[in-house]
């Protein structure tokens, strides 16, 4: 597991890897960009998250850090009418992507949210938080007793807090306000084909 200054790292690199075209930072710019003032203790953390398998080098050299996680992106595909087939030659990270510190994942079971294409058994990576927005999609729990993934709307002026499922068959829930916590937010959604 990496350390939480080791995750700030990681983090910096990724989207300064973004932000740069897939170039890596130099490591006194990931000392200056974390608060850390010793190229040595960069060096260091860099060589140990490397180590553990979330980083590697392209080639020789520290500005060819790259995420193992990287898939390649080659471009755009038709879901609807065929579209022309331009072939792209770049990389996402998808550690970066989907993960932020403290993010966490969850299996759905159910098919409350299929409306928005979280389906039974997809796996949906959360932020922590104790807060939310009208009309994200949040976990929420009721009573201290049963979780949900739900999309989160308050009514009366905050004292009640409706929970929205996107599914044409299922109805929206209202509970008290002190009835429910919030308990993280939808990032993303993990789908694969070979189960």
């Amino acid at each position: 597991m990496l350390t939480e200054l080791e995750k700030k790292i990681l983090l910096f690199i990724g989207d300064y890897l973004r932000n740069h075209d897939g170039q890596s930072p130099k490591l006194s710019e990931i000392g200056e960009g974390c608060g850390i003032k010793s190229v040595g203790t960069v060096h260091r953390y860099v060589t140990s998250i490397k180590d553990k398998g979330f980083l590697e080098k392209a080639r020789s050299g520290w500005r060819t850090l790259r995420s193992p996680n990287e898939l390649p992106y080659k471009g755009v595909i038709a879901a609807g009418r065929p579209i022309e087939a331009v072939e792209q030659d770049e990389t996402i990270d998808l550690t970066t992507l989907l993960i932020q510190p403290d993010c966490f994942l969850l299996k759905i079971k159910g098919e409350s949210m299929i409306n928005s294409g979280i389906l039974d058994g997809d796996l949906v990576v959360i932020k922590p938080s104790n807060t939310a927005s009208n009309g994200q999609i949040v976990v929420a729990l009721v009573d201290n007793e049963e979780a949900s993934l739900k999309e989160f709307q308050t009514i009366d002026g905050g004292k009640k807090i409706k929970l929205i499922p996107h599914n044409d068959q299922m109805k929206a829930q209202i509970y008290a306000a002190e009835r429910l916590q919030i308990q993280g937010i939808l990032l993303g959604v993990v789908r694969t084909y070979d189960r």
